[in-house]
């Protein structure tokens, strides 16, 4: 059942996951992107011309803007957050302020409308703590430390998670909250590892691993994670759940990890090791069964085909940003 005709309404959509969502979308449905332009991949895209889409730049802490822009929308998709360790580290507060505040404004906005058919929230994997093997998403989640910047993001989400799912249980608003483990591929922006580890091979450059790279992580694919929103939009019996959204197959350490990369990009780039001054993710790799049995997803790319799809894309932005 393809998606057509809707208004749909989105939230960070400049960014990479937004980005790659509204090429899915686009030709067969009207896309309001609200954004404030931090985090811009949609500028490498030509999707900014298309007839179908609106982009209007916006905080989420402005709930009347948020309330205007929103206006008819069949769907809404949550993706605006300050995410990213160094960047919480710096600004633990407006972390705070717009994953929860700004969610709340983005719901009571939703509450509005007269035809909302689903409300997609992201939330993140990291509301598991330092350790997460296989957690189902009906497993503890985990606050950590106060103080500490990598739960100040974790809790931030958490609580709109909880926020989300009170709107559901109380209100009888659509919602569907995804927990993404780990999302890479073309048009990255931030602070990613492999978009940090790609280009600083592709230069050439030295890769810094921040403790001993003994870390594990599992990686999925940006195409895998479309396909998953794209069920949930679709499948009512995902409203009122949540959803980790991964690849399990995609495990590896970060040191093979870079390792891999250097290999793959053909790169006379140095593997340097740094302190890790900060609280890390020592495992982190996802349980999906429950995304298998209700949404009928399963992740399709391998970490070595993402990786050369990824690399690729990388080399043709540098060959046109270099000089003539």
């Amino acid at each position: 059942m393809p998606i057509e005709n809707k208004k749909i309404f989105m939230t960070g959509g400049t960014g990479f996951i937004g980005t790659a969502l509204i090429t899915r979308l686009i030709e067969d449905n009207e896309i309001v992107v609200y954004d404030t332009l931090q985090r811009n991949a949609l500028k490498e895209t030509n999707l900014l011309n298309h007839p179908n889409l609106t982009l209007v730049q916006g905080n989420v802490l402005d709930g009347e803007k948020i309330k205007e822009a929103i206006d008819d929308s069949n769907i809404v998709i949550h993706l605006a957050a300050i995410a990213g360790i160094d960047t919480v580290i710096k600004s633990p507060t407006t972390t705070m302020k717009v994953n929860m505040i700004g969610t709340y404004d983005v719901l009571e906005a939703a509450m509005t409308l007269d035809n909302i058919e689903r409300f997609v929230n992201f939330s993140t994997s990291e509301v598991y703590g330092s350790y997460a093997y296989k957690l189902g998403e009906g497993d503890s989640t985990t606050m950590g430390a106060v103080g500490e910047a990598r739960w100040t993001y974790a809790i931030s989400k958490l609580a709109g998670e909880h926020l989300a799912h009170s709107y559901y249980k109380e209100f009888g608003l659509p919602v569907v909250s995804l927990r993404p483990f780990n999302i890479y591929g073309p048009g990255q922006v931030g602070e990613g590892a492999i978009h940090v580890f790609v280009t600083r091979a592709l230069k050439n450059e030295d890769i810094q691993i921040h403790g001993e790279g003994d870390q594990i992580r599992s990686w999925c694919y940006i195409d895998d994670i479309v396909d998953a929103i794209l069920l949930c939009l679709k499948k009512k019996e995902a409203i009122g759940e949540v959803f980790n959204i991964g690849n399990p197959r995609g495990t590896i350490t970060i040191l093979s990890l870079a390792q891999k990369i250097v290999n793959l990009c053909e790169s006379k780039s140095r593997i340097v090791f740094v302190p890790k001054l900060y609280a890390d993710v020592e495992l982190r790799i996802p349980s999906i069964e429950k995304a298998e049995k209700v949404l009928g997803y399963r992740p399709k790319i391998d970490l070595d085909e993402g990786l050369k799809r990824t690399i690729e894309w990388y080399k043709m932005k540098l060959r046109r940003g270099a000089p003539r």
